[in-house]
């Protein structure tokens, strides 16, 4: 078991360059099923769960090869159309090969899905999407069988709403199945994220038509096949934040490169709010330097384009040690604040009650032993400890692992003291 061991109280100076896009290089990985040809990803990043998906494709019949930063595939062969648990519970978006492996074999079986432990996240809609296009869809023992009718899957209208609005991994998976479906295929409220963009962009380079994506309505007219293609994954606007986060945490200056801003106007007024110093300069942004502390701020998580809920834990970092008192209100996942109970222990005033974090900034941090219990609060850890005072030592930094890539080094680069230590 692995953990990092952060000396706190340096500040940033210097550039990082943000990587690909996670949750868009792991369903556009799944879009090569649906292809007749070789595909070529690039700007992939080098992540556990990147790692994981391909081994999943590879399970189904797809070659990959990683050359640099690209990862090049092609379907072999089509005789296994099971994605097994013991790959599929790693992480949440190993569901994503269930649209399109329904839409080109008429068959498969899908384990249900794993990930962050971050409350009930049900697929329930990407059932009734799948359904609603005529499949034949039951859970036994784990899995999701799905099974296309004779002639494959029919075009119909969609409505893809929950409880917390929109889901992007249904609208990805529903979206490449409807890609071979006969007929029309409307999907109502669908998600509106860059990542949900750039899968439909890359399915249209494919020879699909989609039209719509990044509005509520997406619509979908069926082709009979679709041809490979070579496809450059977006940036990671979360990785982003993360980094304009953590710059604004320890200060000093830091450049941000080969990022989105566009694809973060919510977050990034949220920090204007705080009194962060950001400023955008074309695909880069620069953070800094700071005039004395952070201010409180009130916000709530939402679907594109509002506040992203995987940028909370972070921001929760930084108003621990903002002057004011911050409500943080959490309307996607409403039990995400485990990074909460972490940061008490590093002595920040956060109380947690129905969805809302009320966090009453202290003057600093201090170092403390405390563990990773997800993806985005091990990043808001990261944060917390190196604005801290002392050391501070997190355990289980597997989770960060899974989306930031070779976090420790690239943060060591720009000034963080950060060790990764072996148990």
């Amino acid at each position: 078991m692995e953990s990092f061991i952060i000396k706190g109280g340096r500040s940033v100076r210097g550039s990082l360059s943000v990587r690909g896009s996670k949750n868009a290089a792991l369903p556009l990985l799944a879009t090569s099923l649906l292809a007749d040809g070789p595909c070529t990803f690039s700007n992939m990043p080098h992540l556990r769960d990147v790692q994981t998906q391909i081994k999943i494709l590879n399970t189904l019949g797809v070659q990959s090869e990683w050359r640099g930063r690209q990862v090049h595939t092609k379907v072999i062969d089509s005789y296994n159309n099971t994605a097994p648990y013991e790959l599929v519970k790693q992480m949440r978006a190993g569901v994503c090969v269930l649209g399109p492996l329904l839409a080109k074999r008429g068959e498969c079986q899908v384990s249900l899905p794993g990930g962050c432990v971050i409350g009930e996240r049900p697929i329930d809609l990407h059932l009734r999407g799948l359904e609603a296009l005529g499949a034949t869809v039951r859970i036994e023992h784990g899995y999701v069988h799905a099974k296309a009718p004779k002639g494959g899957l029919v075009g119909a209208e969609i409505y893809l709403g929950g409880v917390a609005g929109s889901s992007v991994t249904a609208t990805e998976n529903v979206m490449s199945a409807a890609v071979l479906a006969r007929g029309t295929t409307t999907i109502e409220c669908a998600a509106c994220e860059p990542e949900v963009v750039d899968v439909a962009d890359c399915l249209n380079a494919m020879g699909a038509k989609i039209s719509g994506a990044g509005s509520p309505r997406i619509t979908i007219k069926g082709v009979k096949r679709l041809r490979g293609c070579n496809w450059k994954v977006i940036p990671d606007r979360i990785e982003a934040a993360t980094f304009v986060v953590l710059a604004a945490a320890c200060g000093g200056e830091l450049t941000i490169k080969q990022c989105r801003p566009d694809h973060m106007l919510a977050f990034l007024d949220i920090m204007r709010q705080m009194g962060v110093t950001v400023e955008r300069r074309g695909t880069s942004l620069r953070v800094g330097p700071q005039s004395g502390r952070t201010k409180a701020c009130d916000l709530v998580t939402l679907p594109y384009p509002a506040f992203p809920t995987d940028c909370q834990a972070q921001t929760m970092a930084l108003a621990a040690i903002s002057q004011g008192t911050s409500v943080i209100t959490e309307r996607i996942y409403p039990e995400r604040f485990m990074a909460a109970a972490e940061l008490k222990r590093m002595g920040a005033d956060i109380r947690v009650a129905n969805g809302q974090a009320v966090v009453t900034g202290v003057a600093h941090l201090q170092g403390a032993e405390v563990m990773a219990s997800d993806l985005r609060a091990s990043a808001a850890l990261v944060i917390a400890a190196a604005a801290a005072k002392g050391t501070s030592t997190i355990s289980r930094i597997y989770h960060i692992d899974r989306g930031y890539e070779r976090i420790d080094e690239r943060l060591s680069s720009i000034g963080i003291d950060i060790q990764r230590a072996s148990a």
